[in-house]
């Protein structure tokens, strides 16, 4: 009933002007959501590329943000971009491996090792390969940019995988995510967003893994104690765009957005790293205790993840590590 709702709501701001909204001056307007706060580098950037848009183009495009799930979860985004009532969203991989299937390859733990590895491999072949497949789906792939390096949070601590038996653990809801922590030990629960917090705070789990910006942006250090840094498996944001509404667009207006998208990822993976470094000091003024850990044996419990699953080509997962060399 919440995704028919959301939807719904989708649907009602994006009829509000077909195709796309419209001015007295013919100015072409692109309603985009996330799921994060206004402090998350995600939203940082879009207001970027929305100045960069606007500048490139006069005037005759205009971005319009939408943050924190106002557009509904990121699911409910995605249905909204295949629908044409959302035309353009930046999501996680947690909702999209139900419509990439190959996409859970890049959500395997410890896949990559560092976030140069992974901008090397997203914007290239593999990456665009990726996006690629979204086409099937009524949807275009525009690029890769930067949720983070996830990392566990919980309200006891925790130093092995030892520690994680039987923890309730929120999950996105992303099957390479929940079969990693199940190895694990832990008993991951996948969850909406929009739950966790509640969920933390009345004691239905016990634990979260996201990245520091996240943890940071929606105060998390209220309702659990310790931060483990495992960066467990580095996580993109995905930006993605309606067919339908790409197809309105004049070419023109296309060759703009692209181009600005160009600026506008360099910028927020620049933001992501800064604002990682300086919230995790926050985190720990907050109170929070954020500690290192020998994420060793957390590699070893996980080195079979991928073998579970036939959408991850193991041809591709050894052509992303050789990308590391």
């Amino acid at each position: 009933m919440n995704r028919i709702i959301a939807l719904a709501a989708a649907a009602a701001l994006s009829l509000a002007a077909v195709p796309f909204a419209s001015s007295a001056f013919a100015t072409t307007v692109i309603k985009a959501g996330h799921g994060t706060q206004t402090a998350h580098p995600t939203h940082i950037a879009l207001e970027k590329l929305a100045e960069i848009v606007a500048a490139k183009s006069k005037g005759d495009l205009k971005i319009e943000i939408y943050p924190d799930r106002q557009l509904g979860e990121e699911r409910e985004m995605v249905e909204g971009l295949q629908l044409g009532t959302v035309d353009m969203a930046v999501v996680s991989t947690g909702p999209l491996v139900a419509f990439v299937p190959a996409l859970g390859t890049v959500d395997l733990p410890f896949l990559f090792k560092s976030s140069d590895h992974a901008y090397k491999v997203l914007d290239g072949e593999v990456g665009q390969e990726l996006l690629a497949k979204f086409k099937d789906r009524g949807i275009v792939g525009l690029a890769w940019w930067e949720n983070g390096w996830r990392s566990l949070t919980s309200k006891k601590e925790v130093k092995s995988p030892a520690d994680l038996k039987g923890m309730k653990l929120r999950t996105m809801q992303n099957p390479v995510h929940i079969a990693a922590f199940k190895e694990l030990g832990a008993s991951p629960i996948p969850m909406v967003w929009g739950e966790v917090f509640t969920s933390l705070s009345q004691g239905v789990i016990d634990a979260q893994e996201n990245p520091v910006t996240i943890v940071y942006s929606n105060s998390l250090w209220e309702v659990q104690k310790y931060m483990t840094l495992t960066r467990h498996v580095y996580g993109p944001h995905l930006v993605l765009f309606s067919q339908q509404a790409w197809d309105r667009l004049t070419p023109a207006q296309r060759t703009i957005l692209e181009e600005s998208l160009v600026e506008a990822t360099a910028y927020q993976r620049q933001t992501s790293a800064r604002l990682e470094a300086e919230q995790l000091k926050l985190l720990a003024a907050k109170g929070m205790i954020v500690e290192q850990v020998d994420i060793t044996p957390f590699q070893e419990a996980t080195a079979n993840t991928a073998s579970a699953f036939k959408n991850i080509d193991p041809a591709v997962v050894a052509k992303i590590k050789a990308a590391a060399n």
